[in-house]
């Protein structure tokens, strides 16, 4: 039985049998007390008629279509019958007031309405586990690419935060905890258009059971999790989770792969960021002495990621033995000037403040520039609502945990070859980064280009498969816009993929084949503009012979006629 059937009807069991024995006391009454006639003769009412009576009195309504005067005794018994069934009515609606407000009701009607909102879902669609910092920016971005998502978070506060959300597509959303299994079932675990798990908690020990959970009930599902230990991300490797994402060792690699190929970096960076926004500019981290302030997760992945360059790191640590700093360490927490001096901070080359605190980073970045002004500073920002002060600082680099998650999982989702591209291109010479890079800006503008995977088949290129089973196209035909046939679309093949084999950068002049997988960027709306032509016979023949056939069986016809 539906919970708010069940909970109703539990609730209200002792004010309905109130209401049918204040009715029933009322019509028997009515019944066996005899009134009279216009002539003066006796004559009793009907069950009808006095359950009709009985009806619009003890509602309120009035009086009326009485065929006769009551007596006393009638009238009598309509005094009785008015009091008991007011009291009766109030009874009632007090309780139906009072299991308006109990939380287990107010709960079940919430329940039913996200259950109800996930079954009209009709497009594919992400269940999205924790709506903070990162997962409010996944969900938007995926919102600007049309993709749905659901939404689960224990906090209140962060559903109605989501709520007001202006996105481009509805995301339900339920305050729950994304670990119970039943609450991932209602979100629409089960679901033939459910595309994926992302669990984006603040918890390693909920992702964990999210994406145990998930490869139990939905094996074949893709899972991707957030992890912060390492030992959570081995346990979360072991039994198939598909995806795991450590944003402190990501980071830390990213700042070594800046230190040994700056092109490759903004590369990555040009690629995996939030699309529509601002390119940001390349970093040249110099190589000398650092600092590296708070030897936690975080500074132990930066301090390992220096270590595999060859640069020298100095470590500050306000607890040595408990985070495990082994051979020299300066005790401290890095915003004292005595501290950092006593580090090197006066020959040093660059900073990194990386501790669980904002306003402590951004006092050690501050002091230290005082020191040393010349320094490259690096900086861990832990709370999303921090962004104008830690923009205000001047820094260099800022570590966001929540943007490099979102961006990582962005890729994931919305471009799946983007990983084994950004992969190969890693084994790349800097000049070769470089010179992709000015390709990409050369064809996008200052924006961050869209990146999108398009295969070969019946769901995504229908029209191509079928012209391909006749003749040779290549991939410069498709590239072309639907709007100006002798131009091509602003965008860039980076990868293609047919069967073991791939290939960077294609040239236009490739033959394309049934199953191929290809990787573009672009600007915002090519990715549009070449699905319709891969989608739609008419235009994709227009594309590739300038030819322009009428659709419809009556253009056809008006046509054979001329």
């Amino acid at each position: 039985m539906d919970k708010v059937i069940f909970l109703f009807l539990r609730r209200m069991r002792a004010p309905l049998l109130v209401l049918i024995a204040a009715y029933s006391i009322a019509v028997l009454g009515m019944v066996l007390i005899p009134g009279v006639d216009a002539e003066g003769r006796p004559w009793h009412m009907g069950f009808f008629h006095a359950f009709y009576f009985v009806s619009y009195m003890a509602t309120t309504i009035g009086f009326g279509e009485i065929p006769y005067a009551f007596t006393d005794a009638q009238r009598g018994w309509t005094l009785v019958s008015i009091y008991l069934s007011v009291i009766a009515w109030l009874y009632a609606i007090g309780k139906i007031l009072t299991l308006l407000q109990e939380p287990a009701f107010k709960r079940a009607v919430v329940e039913q309405a996200f259950a109800r909102s996930i079954r009209r879902l009709h497009e594919p669609f992400y269940i999205v586990c924790g709506f903070g910092d990162t997962g409010s920016l996944l969900v938007r971005a995926l919102s600007r690419r049309g993709i749905r998502a659901v939404v689960i978070d224990r906090n209140p506060d962060r559903i109605n935060d989501l709520e007001l959300e202006d996105l481009d597509v509805y995301v339900p959303g339920l305050c729950a905890d994304a670990s119970v299994s039943a609450y991932l079932t209602m979100a629409g675990l089960s679901s033939a258009r459910c595309r994926g798990v992302v669990a984006l908690t603040d918890d390693d020990e909920a992702n964990l059971k999210i994406a145990i959970t998930s490869k139990l009930l939905n094996r074949p599902l893709p899972v991707i999790c957030r992890a912060e230990t390492r030992d959570v991300q081995d346990n979360m490797a072991s039994f198939g989770t598909d995806h795991i994402i450590n944003p402190f060792d990501t980071f830390g690699d990213r700042l070594g792969l800046a230190l040994h190929s700056p092109g490759t970096h903004l590369l990555f960076q040009w690629l995996t960021s939030v699309p529509h926004t601002p390119l940001s500019e390349p970093l040249y981290p110099p190589h000398g002495k650092w600092v590296l302030c708070g030897y936690g997760r975080f500074g132990k992945a930066v301090q390992k990621s220096l270590s595999s360059e060859g640069v020298e790191a100095v470590i500050i640590e306000a607890d040595p033995q408990r985070t495990g700093c082994v051979g020299y360490c300066v005790v401290g927490r890095g915003t004292e000037a005595e501290t950092l001096l006593a580090a090197g901070i006066a020959d040093a080359v660059g900073i990194v403040a990386g501790t669980d605190n904002d306003a402590n980073n951004l006092s050690i970045v501050m002091t230290a520039k005082e020191l040393n002004p010349g320094l490259f500073m690096v900086a861990r920002q832990n709370r999303h609502d921090n962004d104008s002060i830690f923009r205000a600082a001047g820094l260099n680099l800022v570590m966001h945990r929540s943007e490099i998650i979102a961006e990582d999982i962005l890729a994931q989702l919305t471009a799946p070859l983007l990983p084994m591209f950004l992969q190969q291109a890693r084994a790349q010479s800097n000049q070769w980064a470089n010179e992709l890079v000015s390709r990409i800006s050369a064809v996008t503008g200052d924006m961050v280009p869209e990146v999108w995977t398009l295969t070969l088949n019946e769901y995504e290129a229908p029209a191509l498969l079928h012209t391909l089973a006749e003749d040779d196209v290549y991939l410069g035909q498709v590239m072309r816009d639907l709007r100006e046939r002798d131009h091509l679309l602003p965008c860039l093949p980076l990868m293609l993929q047919r069967g073991n084999e791939t290939r960077l950068i294609p040239a236009e002049d490739v033959a394309l084949r049934s199953g191929d997988r290809l990787l573009f960027c672009g600007k915002a709306g090519a990715m549009q503009r070449m699905q319709r032509a891969l989608y739609n016979g008419n235009v994709l023949r227009y594309l590739l012979t300038g030819e322009e056939r009428p659709d419809g069986w009556v253009w056809r016809a008006l046509k054979a006629r001329q």
